[in-house]
């Protein structure tokens, strides 16, 4: 064994390839040029096969790269010792070196082969996009969906608060309408008593004019207590030819300190304004809401005007609310 492996080495008895040549220059050379090309290709590409694999680890089946270094490596090396047997005849190293080639070149050859089904397995380039714009689509409509159900999410809460205003809203009515109609039937027996007490007396009585002022204050309170009913819906309506233009004028005082000090009001009534055969307290309910309204609006103040206009062919505008002016 050991005098085979002697023999495999020894270069005495050997001539170098180049005398094969005769020793042509241009022989010697190309082949020298051509290997040398070979094998710095050969060389390059483990280099690079390597340098992807580095900065890539995420890629499947990376040890099937660093097998094909190792074997295209090898196959330099041959290229390199066909150029050195040109001139030193050292044809054992060669025969070496050729002798790991096959040994790599087999055993990628196998792995290939083996991994084969594997790779082919794996998602094309064309089938990745594709999943990858039926994952967005499916993002997109999950996104939709989630707006979908904020929207309603965000729709449903505002009804409930509606709906608890609104509960409020004739929870207060009905106390409201309550109060002022047990409030009104004692305005009535202090309307009956003042009658009473104002027949009994002389006609030249000077309590005469203090029963006056008594009877006209017991009168504006009933009158409120009118709008209080109307407001709780518990007074039937009572349409009359009314003075809008009057009515929202001795209003507005009212307005003034129901809406607060921050907001300011201001009234554009129109001249020529017709009589109007309506409520007035249900105007007035609906001129209160409109302020209360605008009012909420506005938190930081600002200016309301309440405006009447002529409507085309004679008939008259009850009252507008003009877009709250922020201030």
């Amino acid at each position: 064994m050991l005098e085979l492996l002697r023999r495999l080495w020894e270069v005495e008895n050997l001539s170098p390839h180049g005398i094969c040549l005769l020793w042509r220059p241009e022989l010697i050379w190309t082949h020298v040029v051509s290997d040398s090309l070979i094998a710095f290709a050969y060389f390059s590409i483990p280099v690079g096969l390597a340098y992807f694999v580095s900065r890539r680890r995420d890629v499947v089946f990376g040890w099937m790269f660093w097998s094909f270094a190792v074997f295209i490596t090898a196959c330099g090396a041959t290229h390199l010792m066909a150029i050195w047997t040109l001139w030193v005849p050292d044809y054992g190293l060669e025969a070496a070196v050729k002798l790991l080639t096959g040994a790599a070149s087999i055993g990628t050859a196998v792995a290939l082969w083996v991994l084969m089904p594997k790779a082919l397995t794996l998602p094309s380039p064309t089938q990745l996009r594709q999943a990858n714009e039926a994952l967005q689509a499916r993002i997109r409509e999950r996104d939709a969906a989630l707006a979908a159900l904020k929207a309603a999410h965000a729709e449903r809460q505002r009804t409930e608060e509606l709906l608890r205003q609104s509960q409020k809203m004739e929870a207060i009515g009905q106390l409201t309408g309550g109060v002022a109609h047990d409030f009104n039937n004692l305005l009535n027996v202090v309307l009956l008593n003042l009658d009473r007490v104002e027949r009994g007396l002389p006609e030249e009585s000077p309590l005469r004019k203090r029963l006056r002022d008594a009877v006209k204050g017991a009168e504006r309170a009933a009158t409120m207590t009118h709008k209080l009913l109307a407001f709780a819906r518990r007074q039937p309506l009572s349409p009359v030819s009314t003075d809008v233009n009057a009515q929202i004028a001795a209003f507005a005082e009212f307005l003034r300190g129901t809406i607060g000090s921050r907001i300011r009001l201001e009234t554009d009534l129109a001249p020529d304004l017709p009589r109007v055969n309506i409520d007035p307290n249900q105007l007035e309910n609906a001129i209160l809401n409109l302020a209360v309204n605008a009012r909420d609006a506005m938190p930081e103040g600002g200016t309301l005007t309440l405006a009447t206009r002529s409507l085309p062919g004679g008939r008259g505008s009850p009252s507008r609310s003009r877009i709250p002016e922020p201030g």
